[in-house]
């Protein structure tokens, strides 16, 4: 589920880490069904997760950035 951008901004930097970690779990499982099966059901979902995990990754960098 696509988290809106005002979500993501309201986490801490610790659940923020946590998604990240979930985000590279599910990529993973679906890169490793598409290298086993060589077809994915909903193939979508790859460029999907990689764009939430680089939104998140850029407000953890920011919230980072800002406690500094």
């Amino acid at each position: 589920m696509a988290k809106k951008k005002k979500e993501v901004k309201d986490q801490s930097v610790g659940e923020l880490k946590a998604a990240i970690g979930d985000l590279d779990r599910e990529l993973f499982a679906l890169r490793n069904e598409l290298a086993t099966q060589r077809k994915l059901e909903k193939p979508h979902l790859i460029k999907e997760k990689r764009k939430q995990k680089a939104r998140i990754l850029t407000i953890l960098t920011q919230k980072q950035r800002e406690a500094v």
